[in-house]
Protein backbone atom coordinates (compact mmCIF):
# COMPACT_ATOMS: atom_id res chain seq x y z
CA UNK A 1 0.00 0.00 0.00
CA UNK A 2 2.53 2.37 0.60
CA UNK A 3 4.13 1.77 -3.08
CA UNK A 4 0.71 2.77 -4.39
CA UNK A 5 0.44 5.44 -2.08
CA UNK A 6 3.87 6.74 -3.29
CA UNK A 7 3.06 6.22 -7.37
CA UNK A 8 -0.09 8.03 -7.10
CA UNK A 9 1.55 11.26 -5.12
CA UNK A 10 4.16 11.46 -8.03
CA UNK A 11 1.10 11.67 -10.26
CA UNK A 12 1.21 15.51 -11.74
CA UNK A 13 -0.82 15.48 -14.72
CA UNK A 14 -3.26 13.80 -16.90
CA UNK A 15 -0.66 12.30 -18.66
CA UNK A 16 1.24 10.67 -15.33
CA UNK A 17 -2.21 9.11 -14.16
CA UNK A 18 -2.34 7.39 -18.44
CA UNK A 19 1.33 6.26 -17.17
CA UNK A 20 -0.37 4.97 -14.23
CA UNK A 21 -3.46 3.14 -15.95
CA UNK A 22 -1.43 1.28 -18.06
CA UNK A 23 1.28 0.59 -15.33
CA UNK A 24 -2.19 -0.96 -13.72
CA UNK A 25 -3.18 -3.16 -16.23
CA UNK A 26 -0.19 -4.76 -17.44
CA UNK A 27 0.78 -5.48 -13.85
CA UNK A 28 -2.80 -6.89 -12.95
CA UNK A 29 -3.51 -4.67 -10.51
CA UNK A 30 -6.62 -3.37 -11.83
CA UNK A 31 -8.41 -5.96 -11.39
CA UNK A 32 -7.83 -5.07 -7.10
CA UNK A 33 -10.01 -2.91 -6.23
CA UNK A 34 -8.27 -0.21 -3.71
CA UNK A 35 -5.67 0.23 -6.65
CA UNK A 36 -8.58 0.83 -9.18
CA UNK A 37 -10.16 3.34 -6.29
CA UNK A 38 -7.15 5.40 -5.95
CA UNK A 39 -6.95 5.29 -9.54
CA UNK A 40 -10.57 6.57 -10.01
CA UNK A 41 -9.98 9.12 -7.09
CA UNK A 42 -7.04 10.87 -8.45
CA UNK A 43 -8.79 11.01 -11.80
CA UNK A 44 -11.85 12.12 -10.03
CA UNK A 45 -10.93 14.51 -7.61
CA UNK A 46 -7.15 15.70 -7.62
CA UNK A 47 -6.50 18.55 -9.75
CA UNK A 48 -4.55 16.86 -12.50
CA UNK A 49 -6.90 14.63 -12.58
CA UNK A 50 -10.12 14.84 -15.67
CA UNK A 51 -13.93 13.88 -15.03
CA UNK A 52 -14.35 12.90 -18.63
CA UNK A 53 -11.62 10.66 -18.15
CA UNK A 54 -12.56 9.41 -14.75
CA UNK A 55 -16.11 8.13 -16.53
CA UNK A 56 -14.22 6.21 -19.53
CA UNK A 57 -12.03 4.41 -16.88
CA UNK A 58 -15.00 3.39 -14.61
CA UNK A 59 -16.38 2.57 -17.70
CA UNK A 60 -13.96 -0.51 -18.25
CA UNK A 61 -14.62 -2.20 -15.33
CA UNK A 62 -17.04 -5.36 -15.10
CA UNK A 63 -18.16 -5.80 -11.71
CA UNK A 64 -17.13 -1.71 -9.95
CA UNK A 65 -17.45 -1.69 -6.51
CA UNK A 66 -19.37 0.78 -3.42
CA UNK A 67 -15.60 2.65 -3.36
CA UNK A 68 -15.07 2.48 -7.51
CA UNK A 69 -18.83 4.22 -7.59
CA UNK A 70 -17.89 6.76 -4.49
CA UNK A 71 -14.63 7.99 -6.45
CA UNK A 72 -16.86 9.21 -9.81
CA UNK A 73 -20.11 10.49 -7.48
CA UNK A 74 -17.72 12.58 -5.57
CA UNK A 75 -15.66 14.01 -8.60
CA UNK A 76 -18.71 14.79 -10.25
CA UNK A 77 -20.11 16.24 -6.91
CA UNK A 78 -16.45 18.96 -6.75
CA UNK A 79 -17.43 19.32 -10.74
CA UNK A 80 -18.73 22.29 -12.64
CA UNK A 81 -22.07 19.98 -13.42
CA UNK A 82 -23.11 18.68 -9.77
CA UNK A 83 -26.07 17.42 -11.24
CA UNK A 84 -24.67 14.60 -13.11
CA UNK A 85 -23.57 13.20 -9.18
CA UNK A 86 -27.09 12.92 -9.03
CA UNK A 87 -27.84 10.46 -12.25
CA UNK A 88 -24.93 8.36 -11.36
CA UNK A 89 -26.40 8.03 -8.05
CA UNK A 90 -29.61 7.30 -9.36
CA UNK A 91 -27.58 4.59 -11.80
CA UNK A 92 -26.03 3.05 -8.89
CA UNK A 93 -29.15 2.75 -7.28
CA UNK A 94 -30.85 0.82 -10.21
CA UNK A 95 -28.02 -1.41 -10.61
CA UNK A 96 -28.43 -2.48 -7.09
CA UNK A 97 -25.44 -1.63 -6.03
CA UNK A 98 -24.79 -1.19 -2.03
CA UNK A 99 -24.55 1.85 -1.22
CA UNK A 100 -22.60 3.26 2.07
CA UNK A 101 -22.80 6.93 4.24
CA UNK A 102 -20.31 8.42 1.93
CA UNK A 103 -22.42 8.11 -0.98
CA UNK A 104 -25.26 9.35 0.02
CA UNK A 105 -22.93 12.29 1.34
CA UNK A 106 -21.64 13.18 -1.74
CA UNK A 107 -24.79 12.89 -3.71
CA UNK A 108 -26.09 15.36 -0.67
CA UNK A 109 -23.51 18.01 -1.67
CA UNK A 110 -24.10 17.40 -5.40
CA UNK A 111 -27.72 18.66 -4.34
CA UNK A 112 -26.63 21.50 -2.08
CA UNK A 113 -24.42 23.01 -4.99
CA UNK A 114 -27.34 22.47 -7.78
CA UNK A 115 -30.07 23.85 -5.04
CA UNK A 116 -31.65 20.22 -5.90
CA UNK A 117 -34.33 20.07 -3.22
CA UNK A 118 -36.89 17.38 -4.05
CA UNK A 119 -33.59 15.63 -4.84
CA UNK A 120 -32.59 15.52 -1.40
CA UNK A 121 -35.44 14.56 -0.32
CA UNK A 122 -35.58 11.21 -2.06
CA UNK A 123 -31.79 10.79 -0.76
CA UNK A 124 -32.83 11.73 2.79
CA UNK A 125 -35.79 9.12 2.59
CA UNK A 126 -33.23 6.26 1.46
CA UNK A 127 -30.64 7.63 4.38
CA UNK A 128 -33.40 6.92 6.91
CA UNK A 129 -34.33 3.67 4.92
CA UNK A 130 -30.71 2.61 4.87
CA UNK A 131 -30.12 3.04 8.81
CA UNK A 132 -27.64 5.82 7.87
CA UNK A 133 -30.01 8.41 9.84
CA UNK A 134 -27.72 8.30 12.95
CA UNK A 135 -24.44 9.19 10.92
CA UNK A 136 -24.07 12.62 12.58
CA UNK A 137 -21.93 13.90 9.74
CA UNK A 138 -24.75 12.63 7.14
CA UNK A 139 -26.64 15.17 9.11
CA UNK A 140 -24.95 17.81 9.23
CA UNK A 141 -24.62 17.53 5.56
CA UNK A 142 -28.53 16.91 4.77
CA UNK A 143 -29.17 20.10 7.23
CA UNK A 144 -27.01 22.05 4.93
CA UNK A 145 -29.12 21.06 1.72
CA UNK A 146 -31.93 21.80 3.12
CA UNK A 147 -30.70 25.17 4.40
CA UNK A 148 -28.91 26.03 0.67
CA UNK A 149 -31.98 25.24 -1.47
CA UNK A 150 -34.05 26.93 1.06
CA UNK A 151 -36.19 24.71 2.46
CA UNK A 152 -35.93 25.74 6.04
CA UNK A 153 -38.67 23.64 7.66
CA UNK A 154 -36.73 20.83 6.83
CA UNK A 155 -33.76 22.11 7.88
CA UNK A 156 -34.81 22.93 10.96
CA UNK A 157 -36.46 19.68 11.41
CA UNK A 158 -33.43 17.72 10.63
CA UNK A 159 -31.37 20.57 12.87
CA UNK A 160 -34.42 19.60 15.97
CA UNK A 161 -33.63 15.82 15.30
CA UNK A 162 -29.79 16.02 16.31
CA UNK A 163 -28.72 14.03 19.24
CA UNK A 164 -25.20 15.92 18.74
CA UNK A 165 -24.47 19.21 16.83
CA UNK A 166 -21.06 21.07 16.45
CA UNK A 167 -20.57 24.16 14.68
CA UNK A 168 -21.02 23.36 10.80
CA UNK A 169 -24.56 22.56 11.60
CA UNK A 170 -25.12 25.61 13.69
CA UNK A 171 -23.85 27.79 11.10
CA UNK A 172 -25.50 26.19 7.77
CA UNK A 173 -29.17 26.82 9.61
CA UNK A 174 -28.12 30.60 11.08
CA UNK A 175 -26.98 31.13 7.49
CA UNK A 176 -29.67 29.11 5.75
CA UNK A 177 -32.58 30.98 8.33
CA UNK A 178 -30.83 34.70 7.38
CA UNK A 179 -30.51 33.96 3.74
CA UNK A 180 -34.10 32.65 3.19
CA UNK A 181 -35.53 36.03 4.89
CA UNK A 182 -35.99 34.58 8.55
CA UNK A 183 -34.04 36.88 9.87
CA UNK A 184 -35.70 36.80 13.52
CA UNK A 185 -34.90 33.25 13.45
CA UNK A 186 -31.69 33.73 12.60
CA UNK A 187 -30.64 36.03 15.30
CA UNK A 188 -32.58 33.69 17.78
CA UNK A 189 -30.88 31.13 16.71
CA UNK A 190 -27.35 32.77 16.78
CA UNK A 191 -28.38 33.51 20.63
CA UNK A 192 -29.25 30.53 21.79
CA UNK A 193 -26.04 29.28 20.22
CA UNK A 194 -23.76 31.60 22.53
CA UNK A 195 -26.26 30.53 25.25
CA UNK A 196 -25.62 27.03 25.15
CA UNK A 197 -22.43 27.53 25.12
CA UNK A 198 -21.36 27.41 21.53
CA UNK A 199 -18.29 29.60 20.41
CA UNK A 200 -19.31 31.62 17.00
CA UNK A 201 -16.82 31.85 14.59
CA UNK A 202 -16.38 33.46 11.58
CA UNK A 203 -19.13 31.68 9.36
CA UNK A 204 -21.13 32.04 12.31
CA UNK A 205 -21.05 35.92 12.74
CA UNK A 206 -21.68 36.53 8.65
CA UNK A 207 -25.19 34.65 8.96
CA UNK A 208 -25.69 36.90 12.34
CA UNK A 209 -24.56 40.29 10.42
CA UNK A 210 -26.61 39.80 7.35
CA UNK A 211 -29.54 39.10 9.60
CA UNK A 212 -29.31 42.31 11.50
CA UNK A 213 -28.82 43.98 8.06
CA UNK A 214 -32.16 43.03 7.00
CA UNK A 215 -34.10 43.88 10.04
CA UNK A 216 -32.20 47.22 10.69
CA UNK A 217 -31.31 46.21 14.42
CA UNK A 218 -28.12 48.18 15.16
CA UNK A 219 -27.81 47.21 18.83
CA UNK A 220 -27.67 43.98 18.46
CA UNK A 221 -25.29 44.14 15.46
CA UNK A 222 -23.36 46.64 17.77
CA UNK A 223 -23.22 43.27 19.99
CA UNK A 224 -22.08 41.16 17.39
CA UNK A 225 -19.10 43.78 16.40
CA UNK A 226 -18.30 43.80 19.79
CA UNK A 227 -17.52 40.20 19.72
CA UNK A 228 -15.64 39.84 16.72
CA UNK A 229 -13.28 42.79 17.53
CA UNK A 230 -12.87 40.66 20.83
CA UNK A 231 -12.21 37.08 19.51
CA UNK A 232 -10.19 39.00 17.00
CA UNK A 233 -12.23 37.59 13.70
CA UNK A 234 -11.93 41.00 13.01
CA UNK A 235 -8.77 39.96 10.95
CA UNK A 236 -10.72 38.49 8.14
CA UNK A 237 -11.55 40.70 5.74
CA UNK A 238 -14.48 39.21 5.01
CA UNK A 239 -16.05 39.53 8.62
CA UNK A 240 -14.75 43.41 8.24
CA UNK A 241 -16.91 43.30 4.88
CA UNK A 242 -19.83 42.54 6.66
CA UNK A 243 -19.85 44.87 9.72
CA UNK A 244 -19.34 47.70 7.12
CA UNK A 245 -22.59 46.58 5.11
CA UNK A 246 -24.52 45.95 8.48
CA UNK A 247 -23.99 49.30 9.62
CA UNK A 248 -24.60 50.90 6.31
CA UNK A 249 -27.97 49.04 6.28
CA UNK A 250 -29.18 50.02 9.39
CA UNK A 251 -28.72 53.43 8.29
CA UNK A 252 -25.28 54.21 10.33
CA UNK A 253 -23.31 55.48 7.72
CA UNK A 254 -20.61 56.98 9.86
CA UNK A 255 -20.35 53.96 12.10
CA UNK A 256 -19.35 51.76 8.62
CA UNK A 257 -16.85 54.53 7.59
CA UNK A 258 -15.23 54.25 11.12
CA UNK A 259 -15.08 50.27 10.74
CA UNK A 260 -13.45 51.01 6.93
CA UNK A 261 -11.21 53.28 7.85
CA UNK A 262 -9.61 51.04 11.15
CA UNK A 263 -9.33 47.91 9.47
CA UNK A 264 -6.38 46.03 10.78
CA UNK A 265 -6.01 43.43 7.64
CA UNK A 266 -5.74 44.70 4.27
CA UNK A 267 -8.94 45.88 2.16
CA UNK A 268 -10.00 44.09 -0.40
CA UNK A 269 -11.89 45.37 -3.64
CA UNK A 270 -15.26 44.17 -1.62
CA UNK A 271 -14.70 46.72 1.08
CA UNK A 272 -14.08 49.55 -0.97
CA UNK A 273 -17.21 49.08 -3.16
CA UNK A 274 -19.12 48.17 -0.24
CA UNK A 275 -18.46 51.37 1.48
CA UNK A 276 -18.83 53.12 -1.74
CA UNK A 277 -22.28 52.00 -2.00
CA UNK A 278 -23.03 53.11 1.37
CA UNK A 279 -22.06 56.62 0.82
CA UNK A 280 -24.26 56.12 -2.07
CA UNK A 281 -27.46 55.12 -0.73
CA UNK A 282 -26.50 57.78 2.27
CA UNK A 283 -26.85 60.44 -0.26
CA UNK A 284 -23.25 61.64 0.62
CA UNK A 285 -22.04 61.51 -3.24
CA UNK A 286 -19.29 63.57 -2.62
CA UNK A 287 -17.83 61.00 0.05
CA UNK A 288 -18.92 58.07 -2.52
CA UNK A 289 -16.72 59.94 -5.47
CA UNK A 290 -13.55 60.68 -2.92
CA UNK A 291 -13.43 56.86 -1.73
CA UNK A 292 -13.41 55.94 -5.53
CA UNK A 293 -10.57 58.23 -6.14
CA UNK A 294 -8.77 57.15 -3.33
CA UNK A 295 -9.21 53.68 -4.69
CA UNK A 296 -6.65 54.37 -7.83
CA UNK A 297 -4.23 56.11 -5.13
CA UNK A 298 -4.14 52.73 -2.95
CA UNK A 299 -3.70 50.59 -6.61
CA UNK A 300 -7.30 49.05 -6.28
CA UNK A 301 -8.44 48.79 -9.55
CA UNK A 302 -12.50 49.70 -9.80
CA UNK A 303 -14.74 47.08 -11.41
CA UNK A 304 -17.73 46.82 -12.87
CA UNK A 305 -19.53 46.99 -9.30
CA UNK A 306 -17.17 50.16 -8.35
CA UNK A 307 -18.51 51.67 -11.26
CA UNK A 308 -22.20 50.84 -10.56
CA UNK A 309 -21.93 52.05 -7.00
CA UNK A 310 -20.57 55.64 -7.45
CA UNK A 311 -23.20 56.28 -10.85
CA UNK A 312 -25.96 55.55 -7.82
CA UNK A 313 -24.10 58.35 -5.99
CA UNK A 314 -24.36 60.75 -8.66
CA UNK A 315 -27.87 59.71 -9.15
CA UNK A 316 -28.94 59.86 -5.54
CA UNK A 317 -27.18 63.56 -5.56
CA UNK A 318 -28.54 65.05 -9.29
CA UNK A 319 -24.64 65.03 -10.08
CA UNK A 320 -25.05 64.68 -14.04
CA UNK A 321 -21.97 66.03 -15.13
CA UNK A 322 -20.22 63.96 -13.09
CA UNK A 323 -21.96 60.68 -13.59
CA UNK A 324 -21.71 61.11 -17.42
CA UNK A 325 -18.01 61.81 -17.21
CA UNK A 326 -17.69 58.36 -15.14
CA UNK A 327 -19.47 56.59 -17.49
CA UNK A 328 -17.90 57.72 -20.44
CA UNK A 329 -14.29 56.25 -18.52
CA UNK A 330 -15.46 52.90 -18.23
CA UNK A 331 -14.25 52.14 -21.36
CA UNK A 332 -10.76 53.45 -20.96
CA UNK A 333 -10.29 51.26 -17.64
CA UNK A 334 -11.50 48.14 -19.62
CA UNK A 335 -14.22 47.86 -18.05
CA UNK A 336 -17.18 47.52 -21.02
CA UNK A 337 -20.55 48.78 -18.95
CA UNK A 338 -22.97 46.22 -18.36
CA UNK A 339 -27.34 46.83 -18.56
CA UNK A 340 -27.17 48.35 -14.83
CA UNK A 341 -25.05 51.27 -16.14
CA UNK A 342 -26.65 52.13 -19.24
CA UNK A 343 -30.03 51.97 -16.52
CA UNK A 344 -28.28 54.51 -13.92
CA UNK A 345 -27.31 56.57 -16.49
CA UNK A 346 -30.55 57.04 -18.39
CA UNK A 347 -31.99 57.38 -14.97
CA UNK A 348 -29.89 60.14 -13.69
CA UNK A 349 -30.09 62.14 -17.10
CA UNK A 350 -33.76 60.95 -17.08
CA UNK A 351 -33.98 63.02 -13.64
CA UNK A 352 -32.15 66.03 -14.70
CA UNK A 353 -35.03 66.26 -17.70
CA UNK A 354 -32.08 65.41 -20.63
CA UNK A 355 -34.63 62.63 -21.64
CA UNK A 356 -32.99 63.24 -26.00
CA UNK A 357 -29.55 62.04 -24.29
CA UNK A 358 -31.23 59.56 -22.11
CA UNK A 359 -32.97 58.22 -25.25
CA UNK A 360 -30.08 58.61 -27.62
CA UNK A 361 -28.11 55.92 -24.76
CA UNK A 362 -30.39 53.25 -24.86
CA UNK A 363 -30.37 53.35 -28.67
CA UNK A 364 -26.51 53.11 -29.03
CA UNK A 365 -26.36 50.33 -26.41
CA UNK A 366 -24.70 47.42 -27.61
CA UNK A 367 -26.92 45.18 -25.76
CA UNK A 368 -30.86 44.93 -26.16
CA UNK A 369 -32.29 47.48 -23.75
CA UNK A 370 -34.63 45.63 -21.08
CA UNK A 371 -38.19 47.15 -19.72
CA UNK A 372 -36.06 48.52 -16.61
CA UNK A 373 -34.86 51.24 -19.28
CA UNK A 374 -37.87 52.28 -20.93
CA UNK A 375 -39.83 52.51 -17.89
CA UNK A 376 -36.93 54.75 -16.23
CA UNK A 377 -37.41 56.79 -19.65
CA UNK A 378 -41.15 56.82 -19.01
CA UNK A 379 -41.02 57.87 -15.35
CA UNK A 380 -39.16 61.02 -16.88
CA UNK A 381 -40.94 61.68 -19.23
CA UNK A 382 -44.31 61.79 -16.65
CA UNK A 383 -41.96 63.97 -14.30
CA UNK A 384 -41.28 66.73 -17.19
CA UNK A 385 -44.60 66.15 -18.75
CA UNK A 386 -43.10 65.07 -22.34
CA UNK A 387 -45.86 63.46 -24.10
CA UNK A 388 -43.77 62.29 -26.83
CA UNK A 389 -41.25 60.67 -25.20
CA UNK A 390 -43.85 59.02 -22.83
CA UNK A 391 -44.99 57.58 -26.23
CA UNK A 392 -42.50 56.25 -27.75
CA UNK A 393 -41.28 54.63 -24.25
CA UNK A 394 -44.42 52.81 -23.61
CA UNK A 395 -45.12 51.98 -26.99
CA UNK A 396 -41.27 49.84 -26.64
CA UNK A 397 -42.82 48.74 -23.31
CA UNK A 398 -45.74 47.22 -25.09
CA UNK A 399 -43.64 45.77 -28.25
CA UNK A 400 -41.39 43.58 -25.15
CA UNK A 401 -44.56 42.39 -23.97
CA UNK A 402 -44.78 44.59 -20.91
CA UNK A 403 -47.90 44.21 -18.78
CA UNK A 404 -47.32 46.39 -15.78
CA UNK A 405 -50.23 48.55 -14.58
CA UNK A 406 -47.65 51.19 -13.44
CA UNK A 407 -46.66 51.45 -17.16
CA UNK A 408 -50.06 51.98 -18.03
CA UNK A 409 -50.68 54.31 -15.23
CA UNK A 410 -47.40 56.48 -16.11
CA UNK A 411 -48.83 57.33 -19.30
CA UNK A 412 -51.66 58.26 -17.60
CA UNK A 413 -50.56 60.18 -15.80
CA UNK A 414 -48.56 62.60 -18.76
CA UNK A 415 -51.76 62.70 -20.82
CA UNK A 416 -53.61 63.85 -17.45
CA UNK A 417 -51.10 66.52 -16.49
CA UNK A 418 -51.92 67.70 -20.05
CA UNK A 419 -55.91 67.14 -19.42
CA UNK A 420 -56.15 64.95 -22.19
CA UNK A 421 -58.96 63.25 -20.17
CA UNK A 422 -60.06 61.04 -23.92
CA UNK A 423 -56.32 59.98 -23.96
CA UNK A 424 -56.65 59.04 -20.34
CA UNK A 425 -60.19 57.17 -20.89
CA UNK A 426 -57.86 55.17 -24.32
CA UNK A 427 -55.57 53.89 -21.68
CA UNK A 428 -57.55 52.95 -19.04
CA UNK A 429 -59.78 51.06 -21.50
CA UNK A 430 -56.13 49.15 -22.99
CA UNK A 431 -55.95 48.20 -19.62
CA UNK A 432 -59.11 46.64 -19.52
CA UNK A 433 -58.89 44.56 -22.68
CA UNK A 434 -55.53 43.58 -21.19
CA UNK A 435 -56.97 42.68 -18.45
CA UNK A 436 -54.32 44.67 -16.00
CA UNK A 437 -55.63 45.86 -12.75
CA UNK A 438 -53.79 48.38 -10.80
CA UNK A 439 -52.80 46.92 -8.08
CA UNK A 440 -53.68 49.35 -4.44
CA UNK A 441 -50.05 50.82 -3.56
CA UNK A 442 -49.80 50.54 0.04
CA UNK A 443 -46.97 51.83 2.85
CA UNK A 444 -45.29 49.85 5.81
CA UNK A 445 -44.60 51.57 9.29
CA UNK A 446 -42.77 49.44 12.37
CA UNK A 447 -43.71 51.17 15.96
CA UNK A 448 -42.63 49.69 18.87
CA UNK A 449 -42.11 46.81 17.62
CA UNK A 450 -45.63 46.43 15.54
CA UNK A 451 -45.81 46.74 11.95
CA UNK A 452 -48.75 48.97 10.43
CA UNK A 453 -50.18 49.02 6.95
CA UNK A 454 -51.99 51.47 5.50
CA UNK A 455 -53.27 51.89 1.65
CA UNK A 456 -54.64 54.85 -0.20
CA UNK A 457 -56.94 56.99 1.62
CA UNK A 458 -56.90 54.44 4.35
CA UNK A 459 -59.77 55.10 7.38
CA UNK A 460 -59.43 51.35 8.53
CA UNK A 461 -56.70 51.89 11.04
CA UNK A 462 -58.26 52.75 14.79
CA UNK A 463 -56.31 55.77 14.84
CA UNK A 464 -57.27 57.02 11.89
CA UNK A 465 -59.19 60.48 12.87
CA UNK A 466 -55.59 61.37 14.67
CA UNK A 467 -53.70 60.31 11.56
CA UNK A 468 -55.85 62.74 9.51
CA UNK A 469 -55.81 65.52 11.99
CA UNK A 470 -51.88 65.32 12.05
CA UNK A 471 -51.68 65.15 8.02
CA UNK A 472 -54.13 68.28 8.44
CA UNK A 473 -51.73 70.15 10.10
CA UNK A 474 -48.61 69.61 8.47
CA UNK A 475 -50.75 70.83 5.55
CA UNK A 476 -52.02 73.76 6.79
CA UNK A 477 -48.24 74.35 8.49
CA UNK A 478 -46.36 73.60 5.37
CA UNK A 479 -48.29 75.95 2.63
CA UNK A 480 -47.47 78.94 5.31
CA UNK A 481 -43.75 77.99 4.18
CA UNK A 482 -45.12 78.02 0.20
CA UNK A 483 -46.03 74.44 0.03
CA UNK A 484 -48.36 74.01 -3.62
CA UNK A 485 -49.63 70.46 -3.90
CA UNK A 486 -48.78 69.12 -7.49
CA UNK A 487 -52.13 68.05 -8.89
CA UNK A 488 -51.35 67.72 -12.16
CA UNK A 489 -51.06 64.16 -12.19
CA UNK A 490 -53.96 63.14 -10.41
CA UNK A 491 -55.82 61.41 -13.04
CA UNK A 492 -59.78 62.03 -12.09
CA UNK A 493 -61.48 65.04 -13.93
CA UNK A 494 -62.57 66.73 -10.47
CA UNK A 495 -61.55 69.97 -8.85
CA UNK A 496 -58.71 71.19 -7.11
CA UNK A 497 -60.17 70.80 -3.54
CA UNK A 498 -60.61 66.73 -4.34
CA UNK A 499 -57.49 66.48 -6.11
CA UNK A 500 -55.31 68.01 -3.33
CA UNK A 501 -57.38 65.93 -0.82
CA UNK A 502 -56.52 62.50 -2.88
CA UNK A 503 -52.65 63.76 -2.95
CA UNK A 504 -52.99 64.46 0.99
CA UNK A 505 -54.06 60.73 2.14
CA UNK A 506 -51.63 59.24 -0.04
CA UNK A 507 -50.52 55.58 1.75
CA UNK A 508 -46.87 56.57 2.58
CA UNK A 509 -48.07 59.81 4.33
CA UNK A 510 -50.68 58.08 6.33
CA UNK A 511 -48.00 56.19 7.35
CA UNK A 512 -45.68 59.17 8.31
CA UNK A 513 -48.43 60.90 10.01
CA UNK A 514 -48.91 57.53 12.69
CA UNK A 515 -45.13 57.61 13.31
CA UNK A 516 -45.45 61.46 14.43
CA UNK A 517 -48.87 61.06 16.56
CA UNK A 518 -47.19 57.48 18.07
CA UNK A 519 -43.73 58.99 18.83
CA UNK A 520 -45.75 62.49 19.99
CA UNK A 521 -44.10 62.01 23.51
CA UNK A 522 -40.79 62.92 22.14
CA UNK A 523 -42.08 65.37 20.03
CA UNK A 524 -43.55 67.04 22.85
CA UNK A 525 -40.22 67.73 24.31
CA UNK A 526 -38.34 68.12 21.05
CA UNK A 527 -40.11 71.46 18.88
CA UNK A 528 -39.47 70.77 15.34
CA UNK A 529 -37.48 73.41 13.52
CA UNK A 530 -37.93 75.00 10.10
CA UNK A 531 -35.93 72.71 8.56
CA UNK A 532 -37.32 69.51 10.21
CA UNK A 533 -40.62 70.36 8.89
CA UNK A 534 -39.51 71.23 5.79
CA UNK A 535 -37.64 67.27 5.79
CA UNK A 536 -41.26 66.39 6.55
CA UNK A 537 -42.62 68.26 4.08
CA UNK A 538 -40.47 67.07 1.34
CA UNK A 539 -41.04 63.69 2.07
CA UNK A 540 -44.76 63.44 2.56
CA UNK A 541 -45.84 65.94 0.17
CA UNK A 542 -43.94 65.40 -2.86
CA UNK A 543 -45.23 61.87 -3.87
CA UNK A 544 -47.97 61.40 -6.07
CA UNK A 545 -51.03 59.70 -4.72
CA UNK A 546 -51.58 56.08 -5.50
Amino acid sequence: MAYLDSMVQKCASLSHIKQLQAHFITTGQFLFCPSRTKLLELCAVSPAGDLSYATLIFRQIQNPSTEDWNAVVRGLASGPEPTKAISWYRTMSRWSQRMDALTCSFALKACARGLARSEAMQIHSQIVCFGFYADFLLKTTLLDVYAKAGDLDCAEKVFDEMGVRDIASWNALIAGLAQGSRPGKALSLFKRMTVEGWKPNEVTVLGALSACSQLGVVKEGEKIHGYIMEEKLDMNVIVCNAVIDMYAKCGFVNKAYRVFEHMFCRKSLVTWNTMIMAFAMYGDACKALELFEQMGRASVHPDAVSYLAVLCACNHAGLVEDGVRLFDSMAGSGINPNVKHYGSVVDLLGRAGRLKEAYDIINSMPMFPDVVLWQSLLGASKTYGNVEMAEIASRKLVEMGSNSCGDFVLLSNVYAARERWNDVGRVREAMKNRDVKKIPGFSYIEVDGVIHKFVNGDQSHSNWRDIYAKLDEIKFRIKAYGYVAETNFVLHDIGQEEKENVLCYHSEKLAVAFGLISTRKLSCEIELDFTDLKKVAVHCFKSVGN
